[in-house]
């Protein structure tokens, strides 16, 4: 599993998508919100979970559309599919590799790039703390978009149709965590909820995405 991981993470890097075009749509959408809204620093202030929330999303589904597809090409995936590491595993560690490599920069970049948006001083720490929780969950409702994209011609836009609607429910519950942080409110419900979300789709998805790649494999 380890060396599955560390080949993932290269072809990553190698064939781009990796935290460097994660992290500069996620600037790039940061810095043109202030352009679009006008320099008012209450509003900016107002906004800045949802749309630091936003960015990290959207960022997340640049990689996706090659998530498996590398694999698909090269007729890895049929040799990973006869593997003895079962198929949830194999899932689930490209999940993980797609988090370390887009996840986790945007967590950490978060709070660097609320200073641009005027976030409130309590705010920064449960930006980091909501997406920290978040983002595995982008990550591997991603990887079951790509398991039922893959091999289609020009899936990359099916693939967002596909993946947007699935991730509302943590895009909602993450900005709301944020928000009511930065507003010194009672953050428990939505973290909870949060962090449910999470743990259910890290529970259940690999095993429909096993399941959808079996079909396609067939």
């Amino acid at each position: 599993m380890m060396a599955l991981l560390i080949r993932d993470l290269k072809l990553a890097f190698r064939a781009g998508g990796g935290f460097g075009l994660g992290l500069a749509f996620f600037l790039i959408v940061t810095v043109l919100v202030p352009f679009s809204v006008g320099p008012q620093s209450q509003l900016l202030s107002t906004i800045a979970p949802g749309v630091l929330w936003l960015g990290a999303l959207l960022a997340c589904l640049l990689s996706l559309d090659r998530l498996l597809a590398l694999d698909w090409e090269d007729g890895s995936l049929d040799l990973l599919a006869t593997a003895p590491l079962p198929l949830e595993g194999i899932v689930s560690i490209k999940a993980l590799a797609h988090w370390i490599t887009t996840g986790l920069p945007l967590v950490l970049a978060a709070p660097v790039l609320g200073v641009l948006l005027n976030l409130a001083p309590a705010g920064y720490l449960w930006v980091v703390i909501s997406l920290a929780l978040g983002t595995p969950a982008l990550s591997v409702i991603g990887t079951f978009g790509a398991a039922l994209t893959v091999g289609l011609k020009r899936g990359g836009l099916l693939l967002s149709l596909l993946v947007l609607p699935l991730y509302v429910p943590t895009l909602i519950f993450g900005a709301e965590v944020a928000r009511r942080g930065a507003e010194a409110m009672d953050t428990t419900t939505p973290l909870l909820m949060l962090a449910g979300i999470s743990a259910g789709v890290i529970a259940l998805l690999p095993f429909a995405s096993a399941a959808v790649l079996r079909v396609n494999l067939r």
